[in-house]
């Protein structure tokens, strides 16, 4: 089902982003970006040590948005998907495949204009993985698989959209629905689900919960700017507050992109990822479990290439 999907999604982000500015509406900005990574490292009697290895790392990320009259609808998919592959003797006995990036997101917002630049908007957000994912160098067991966790959120709010590189959406009226489809992680209580009821001797009374459903505000704020020639930057923010549970503490995802174009082919690209959920409990290098704030930095030096049917605005 998942090589299904994420080849649906391949061609549907190839075959709209395709299209020619002569056969499209003029109403719709499409735009889809292409791209792979990589890096090679060899060690030979390198005294400081470490593991040679060569790693891979390919993303598409495509945007759809309409516009007509007062109403406007936003649409965004980024797949990305990187691996290591580790060359020689690996003493802790794990895989020498591992992997180093899985993303599946997929946002939508649909508005009606209120006013100049401020729109009554529906927002849809989903998120989830490919592959499973393991706390290495434990490659037995997995620690996250395809829906566990998927996230959801759906809400209703004030859009404001000054121009085409900022945006700020607020709503008072969200809900936020984690989906863990894996019995074993539910019944450990996963990503924030009811963990299963256990008797003395740790046989299941009760299964897990797969679903958690969260009630709340939601606020998402997004920006892109052309810094200097070839030099791009973006930026999103996410915070949930829970109204039911603990409204103070905000789960928070953000993230920033550079990008360096250095030719029509070939470039760079720095990204940092930032995630905080106190419903999640993670145990740290000590063994203490607890929330803890998710940090991911990526640096990517490859071949990209972009398809749109529009000029953009500096």
């Amino acid at each position: 089902m998942r090589t299904t999907l994420l080849l649906a999604l391949l061609l549907a982000t190839t075959t709209l982003s395709a299209q020619t500015a002569d056969t499209l509406p003029k109403n719709w900005k499409l735009k889809a970006i292409y791209g792979i990574n990589g890096s090679q490292t060899s060690f030979v009697n390198w005294n400081a040590g470490g593991r040679s290895n060569v790693a891979l790392l390919g993303f598409v990320d495509a945007t759809g948005n309409y516009a007509k009259g007062t109403f406007k609808w936003d649409n965004d998919a980024h797949l990305a998907l990187g691996a290591v592959n580790y060359i020689g003797k690996i003493n802790d006995g794990s895989k020498r495949f591992q992997k180093t990036d899985d993303r599946i997101e997929f946002n939508t917002n649909a508005g009606y204009r209120l006013k100049k630049h401020y729109y009554m908007s529906f927002l849809g957000n989903f998120r989830t993985q490919m592959l499973d994912g393991f706390a290495y160098p434990n490659d037995s067991i997995a620690v996250s698989r395809f829906m566990a966790p998927g996230y959801a959120t759906l809400a209703l709010g004030i859009d404001y959209t000054p121009n085409d590189n900022f945006n700020l959406f607020v709503s008072p009226l969200a809900a936020k629905m984690t989906f863990v489809r894996d019995q074993r992680l539910a019944d450990n209580g996963a990503f924030g689900v009811d963990a299963a009821t256990l008797d003395g001797l740790g046989n299941v009374i009760t299964a897990g919960k797969q679903f958690r459903g969260e009630f709340g505000a939601y606020v998402q704020m997004k920006w892109k700017k052309n810094l200097a020639k070839n030099i791009d930057f973006k930026s999103a923010l996410q915070l949930f507050s829970n109204y039911l549970h603990n409204p103070q503490n905000m789960d928070v995802n953000a993230e920033t992109l550079f990008s360096f174009k250095v030719n029509s082919w070939l470039s760079t690209s720095l990204q940092w990822n930032l995630i905080y959920d106190d419903d999640i409990k993670i145990t740290d290098r000590d063994g203490n479990v607890g929330p803890r704030t998710q940090f991911k930095s990526i640096f990517g030096l490859g071949m990209a290439f972009s398809i749109q049917n529009y000029k953009e605005k500096k």
